[in-house]
């Protein structure tokens, strides 16, 4: 093959495992069969030589991929038993205290007995880019055992170099590894790249978190006795999506009960004209219908509106937020400092550079500083071009000031450049990082007052003199918060390739992503800057992902019946949009100007911050199966009938009035002219019969009404809902609302309403 092959995804007409018969040509009898009929397909029909075989899939969806040349598809293409062929698109991670700030503890944990049983005897299965089984966040303690195996999960532990036989404890029940896909593409090492997003999930309780010989105090998984079964699809240089659709097949047939995706798609799909009928999104509507309840991170491209890669009802998108929790190094300088302190010069790269350039002013270069003026001073670094351009990095600024001999370093915003976002790492000296440029400017104007400069402008006494605290005591609800971190993903979620508003919320809900302590290997080579520590201050939607699915699985514990739409509705209707202080939620802005905030809105963080005691009696529920999301696909706009058949197998034969009809627990209409009504289906999952009032506040230049407006329900029953929804002001923008349902046994049930208005005319 040439340089012109790539990694393709195909489906074809046969049943998958997991779902025969059906619409579908005729049914399947074994694995076996599946993957002989694909080699028999492929060989019959490609050149010989011409293609490899990566994976067949055959337990949710029935298909195969392989590394290939373009001229093969095309004869792939001509065949009419093939359903769907994909390019790959490539996928990537979307990259302690956080249980006590979701009330775990005196909440959900309370609930089912306190952490040692919190989570017990169900199965989350995480796809990433692997576990190092010595942590002890997974460890097997001999006080409290993990029995050996859950009956009804069929998984299995591979074995490798980092990976010995007696790795699967009883708390890890699985691990295995997917790699055909990136290896058909790039030469593959023994990986080191260990992610713990696992132990966010459901890492081991009370773990004492040390680095650098410093405890941060102890960390926590959601679900602590909860089994993890790790699927380790991502790869340092490389990760195809073929790998992980392998690794969620596998995940499926293996029988875990929770899904918890810190991976995506690295772009949107291209193959498909509708968003949510690519094999990924197709795969993890299977997946749903096998009763796993599905997480997937929102996506790191924000804070652009539409930049969320969630695009299906049947996966919760997860935002990221700030937790109340801070860490605050300072710098005191000069005449601030007692004896208490121990005060250095300060001294700056651009003063101390060999040659002036801005590779010496960033502290990239050790050689590009005069060791001598360097030694025992605090050394000043700027953010500047390189920095800019994602070229210059933390840890070679921390090389440089630990070589020269340098007793801390502070590194600076540049004027030319902007603020610039910082999150606390450990550095093994003292270090500080200044975003803001107004805070730069005064440490320069205080610098220069006392720096001594010969008639050329050269430094030749260094005068100013400061010391850096380290910032390691943590404080707590000093601020505001959940805070929607900037880099979180937006709504509104997209139809298809013309970036047409879905009548889906994305993101679903908001879970804590941002500088989260996490399990991490020593070994791990994908951060040098850590490299030796076990556990690390970690940010991105990757991190807010497990969180929900760790509550998920607490929720899933004491409602072993509930389906996962059930499981989801729990969720988004008890979240919550206020703050620690009782304000509404807020979110970071622009990157060019860090200091900003704005009232966020569903769209930043879908119906709110995940309440985990709340889910666990949410006092009404929201259910959707599989024939909904059928004729939910079926109802879209514009959707041709045969793209859904040929991407699920299943025919349009009772398609919804409108998408907005799927029975979610909120609204969205991505286009309202004039009237509508919506409607919903509520059912008691409380112990007692209950009477609801229905309680409205309308979305700008939207006039709303439910019927009936109260209503009184037993447990297990259910209730029609219809919502009038009138245009009385044309906006040509969302605006957003609320629908609240308060129980006279003191449920509160909130829907969140998105409507894009437009004229009539």
């Amino acid at each position: 093959m040439s340089g012109s092959d790539y990694v393709y995804h195909i489906q074809v007409e046969i049943s998958a495992i997991s779902f025969p018969g059906g619409a579908l040509l005729r049914k399947v009898q074994s694995e076996q069969e599946v993957m002989d009929h694909h080699d028999q397909l492929l060989k019959s029909t490609l050149d010989t030589a011409s293609y490899q075989k990566l994976y067949s899939f055959y337990y949710l969806i029935n298909g195969f991929a392989i590394h290939t040349t373009v001229s093969q598809v095309a004869k792939l293409r001509a065949i009419k038993e093939v359903r769907t062929i994909e390019k790959d698109r490539g996928a990537r991670l979307m990259t302690t205290y956080t249980p006590t700030f979701l009330g775990l503890p005196a909440g959900a944990w309370a609930r089912e007995g306190g952490p040692q049983n919190a989570g017990e005897g169900i199965v989350i299965g995480l796809v990433d880019s692997g576990i190092d089984p010595t942590h002890p966040s997974f460890a097997n303690t001999a006080s409290d055992p993990f029995l050996p195996n859950i009956p009804r999960f069929s998984g299995t532990c591979q074995t490798g170099p980092l990976f010995p036989e007696n790795s699967c404890n009883g708390k890890i029940i699985s691990a295995r590894y997917f790699s055909a896909g990136a290896a058909a593409l790039m030469p593959l090492n023994a990986s080191k790249d260990f992610f713990h997003v696992a132990a966010i999930a459901a890492a081991n309780s009370g773990v004492q978190v040390i680095v650098d010989g410093f405890n941060y105090g102890s960390a926590s998984g959601m679900a602590p006795r909860a089994r993890i079964a790790v699927y380790k699809a991502l790869y340092p240089d490389i990760a195809t999506l073929a790998d992980v659709l392998s690794a969620i097949d596998q995940a499926s047939q293996d029988g875990v009960d929770i899904l918890s995706l810190s991976v995506g798609p690295d772009e949107p799909p291209k193959d498909s004209s509708f968003t949510m009928l690519n094999v990924f999104d197709v795969m993890l509507m299977f997946a749903q219908r096998a009763g796993i309840f599905v997480v997937q991170a929102a996506g790191n491209k924000g804070p652009d509106a539409g930049t969320v890669i969630s695009f299906s009802p049947w996966v919760m998108g997860v935002a990221a937020c700030h937790t109340d929790r801070t860490y605050a190094p300072y710098l005191l300088l000069g005449n601030y400092l007692t004896s208490t302190f121990t005060d250095y010069k300060l001294v700056s790269a651009k003063d101390a550079a060999v040659l002036p350039n801005v590779t010496a002013e960033e502290c990239q270069n050790p050689d590009a500083l005069m060791a001598e003026v360097v030694q025992g001073s605090i050394l000043i670094c700027s953010f500047s071009a390189g920095f800019f351009q994602r070229n210059s990095t933390i840890y070679a600024v921390l090389r440089t000031a630990s070589k020269l001999g340098a007793m801390g370093f502070v590194l600076v915003a540049n004027p030319l450049y902007g603020d610039f976002t910082a999150d606390p790492v450990p550095f093994s000296i003292p270090g500080i990082m200044i975003p803001r440029v107004s805070d730069a400017q005064a440490l320069m104007e205080y610098y220069e007052n006392k720096t001594h400069r010969d008639e050329t402008g050269v430094a030749y006494a260094y005068g100013a003199t400061a010391s850096v605290r380290s910032g390691r005591e943590a404080s707590f609800n000093e601020k505001e918060a959940p805070i929607v971190s900037r880099f979180s993903s937006r709504g509104p979620g997209v139809n298809d390739l013309k970036l047409s508003p879905s009548d889906i919320l994305k993101p679903e809900i908001l879970a804590p992503g941002h500088t989260i302590w996490a399990a991490w290997s020593p070994i791990s080579m994908v951060d040098p800057l850590l490299k030796g520590y076990s556990f690390a201050p970690l940010s991105g939607t990757s991190m807010a992902a497990p969180h929900v699915a760790g509550i998920a699985a607490l929720v899933k514990e004491l409602h072993p019946s509930w389906t996962p739409a059930m499981v989801a509705s729990a969720l988004v209707t008890t979240a919550s949009k206020y703050d620690n202080k009782g304000n509404p939620i807020m979110a970071e802005g622009s990157y060019s100007n860090t200091g900003n905030l704005y009232p966020a809105t569903p769209f930043d963080y879908g119906a709110g911050l995940i309440n985990a005691a709340a889910a666990m009696d949410p006092g009404l529920a929201f259910q959707s199966d599989f024939e909904d999301y059928i004729s939910f696909l079926c109802a879209m706009p514009n959707m041709d009938p045969q793209a859904v058949q040929d991407a699920t197998g299943m025919q349009c034969n009772n398609s919804l009035a409108y998408p907005s009809d799927l029975n979610l627990p909120s609204i969205t209409i991505g286009a309202l002219k004039g009237d509508r009504s919506v409607w919903r289906n509520v059912t008691n999952v409380a112990s007692g019969t209950e009477t609801y009032l229905c309680s409205v506040l309308p979305p700008r230049g939207v006039e709303v009404q439910v019927l009936p407006s109260f209503f009184t329900i037993a447990p297990q029953e259910t209730q029609d809902l219809e919502i009038k929804l009138s245009v009385v002001q044309a906006l040509n923008v969302f605006s957003f609302g609320e629908i609240v349902l308060i129980g006279s046994l003191d449920h509160m049930v909130r829907l969140p309403l998105t409507v894009f208005t437009l004229p009539v005319h």
